[in-house]
């Protein structure tokens, strides 16, 4: 008779599956609380004990790291030697493993645990049976999935056995499901610990979607989250209506929640190719997306638009008369859904918006390897901000400096952007010389740019900008200094009447 061993904590489709598997002339074996269940739905079980001659001990720790268990997964049944040992030690060959974790990640997830809680989560058992079958696939199945039990029984039916294809494919699935869980477990420690960056990384993510294609449609591509990842990310997000999200879409929305989680105040950004095109804020939802509409309204045109309120119905209205490829917002009033709705491939998501708690590692693949760093949550606060200039800025000044320093972060380096009136004027994106993007943002501004605030994600090596600035009708910067030639760029501020404020600080973003 052949034998399955199985030891469940989701026991999702279990009951059926191995009523299914007994109905075949499988024996099933068992323990604790999944034995339990299939005993109570009237399915002949035997218990783990019966197997091992050893009672389960120190609290359910140690149930099946027996030699009767592990010998009966890990014999070759092609060896002679290895079956004789098995009926020298009255070992019974296990046919099927069915087995999932103990729910470590679900437990760490609850917002009260306990380390000790924690810690008893780790399965040890578990992942050794899985392995040890995983390694015998040519002659153990095993499943750790519950939607591959029906393909299982369908196969046993059909064919009378598991074909050594899908023993290959579930033996490798089990790999990735215990390395998976493996991770989450060392992630969790290596924090505890307080370790910054150990000697090795091992990271895991979760597939939630197939693309259709990558940046260019040659390329493939699928979407993963990062388990436990933050609540207000797009890999989180709900999607109400539109067609399936791109590569690029999802790059250029996770750039739009970066840049709106960083007000507080009614705020719309708007974003293409990761680069802010119109940022603004308002009184109102509205007010903010008008100033971000007049920002660029050239450039919107097929962008994605990242609101920090509800959307309102005045507010659809306004967005629907322009090709938008997302929307993205903590929510839609029932009017505004039935506005936006109208359009049939217009993408609309929600996720949470409130202030960002959970700071993680950002982590840039390059041919062979992957960079990993703090993510720039460094904010104007925190930075040691002096005055270098004669003239101190204005309240207005501040204000929109202070907005500018919130976009420019998020611009790709080198980066220069203009504020005006709650609103940007001007932006000038991944030049190779500072002046270079000082001069498109400036051109961008056209007539508004007379009374705008600079904002500059690096110190200036030159006086150049400075100069094409207040040339321009620019009355303040907000620079981090630090270039051995600072004095230049003040100098130069001091004699066009610019005030300059200098943070410490630099934003780079490449």
């Amino acid at each position: 008779m052949k034998r399955a061993l199985i030891s469940v904590s989701n026991k999702e489709g279990i009951i059926p599956f191995a009523r299914q598997l007994v109905e075949l002339g499988v024996e099933v074996v068992s323990t604790g609380g999944t034995k339990k269940a299939i005993q109570e739905a009237g399915i002949p079980v035997t218990g783990i004990s019966e197997v091992t001659g050893f009672p389960e001990i120190l609290d359910g720790r140690v149930k099946t790291l027996h030699p009767n268990i592990h010998g009966g997964l890990l014999a070759m049944r092609e060896s002679d030697d290895h079956l004789a040992q098995l009926e020298e030690h009255q070992i019974q060959p296990i046919d099927f493993v069915v087995v999932n974790l103990y729910p470590f990640q679900q437990t760490i997830a609850k917002p009260d645990v306990t380390f000790a809680d924690a810690i008893e989560n780790i399965d040890i058992g578990g992942p050794s049976m899985l392995r040890a079958a995983a390694k015998n696939h040519k002659h153990v199945t095993v499943v750790v999935d519950p939607s591959d039990y029906e393909a299982v029984v369908a196969e046993l039916k059909e064919e009378g056995t598991v074909n050594g294809e899908t023993r290959a494919r579930l033996a490798a699935k089990v790999f990735r499901h215990t390395a998976a869980y493996d991770a989450v477990i060392a992630e969790y420690l290596t924090k505890e610990a307080q370790e910054d960056a150990p000697e090795s990384l091992t990271v895991t993510f979760e597939k939630k979607q197939d693309l259709r294609y990558g940046e260019n449609p040659h390329q493939k591509a699928a979407f993963y989250k990062k388990p436990l990842g933050s609540e207000s990310s797009i890999a989180n997000a709900v999607q109400l209506h539109g067609k399936e999200l791109s590569f690029n879409n999802i790059n250029d929305a996770d750039a739009a929640l970066a840049l709106v989680k960083e007000f507080t105040e009614p705020a719309v950004v708007a974003i293409k190719h990761m680069n802010p095109c119109g940022v603004g804020i308002g009184e109102t939802i509205e007010q903010a997306y008008d100033k971000a509409y007049a920002a660029d309204p050239v450039s919107i045109f097929g962008g994605i638009v990242a609101l920090n309120k509800e959307v309102d119905a005045a507010t659809a209205l306004k967005m629907k008369e322009v090709f938008l490829e997302i929307i993205i917002a903590p929510s839609f009033s029932a009017e505004a859904l039935e506005i936006l709705t109208s359009k049939k491939n217009l993408r609309l998501l929600t996720l949470p918006l409130a202030t960002e708690t959970k700071v993680e590692k950002r982590i840039t693949s390059i041919h062979g390897g992957l960079l990993v760093q703090d993510e720039d949550t460094y904010g104007l606060e925190e930075a040691n901000v002096t005055v270098a200039t004669k003239r101190e800025p204005t309240e207005a000044e501040w204000a929109a400096l202070k907005m500018a320093w919130k976009v420019v972060k998020h611009v790709k380096s080198n980066a220069i952007v203009l504020v005006k009136d709650d609103m940007t004027v001007g932006v000038g994106a991944g030049q190779m010389n500072r002046v270079g993007s000082a001069k498109i943002a400036i051109e961008q501004a056209g007539e508004k740019v007379g009374g705008s605030v600079m904002g500059s994600d690096a110190f200036f090596p030159m006086n150049d900008t400075v100069e094409a600035a207040g040339l321009a009708g620019v009355t303040a910067i907000i620079q981090p200094g630090g270039s051995i030639r600072d004095e230049d760029s003040i100098k130069k501020a001091d004699e066009l009447g610019i005030a300059m404020v200098m943070t410490g600080v630099r934003h780079f973003k490449h």
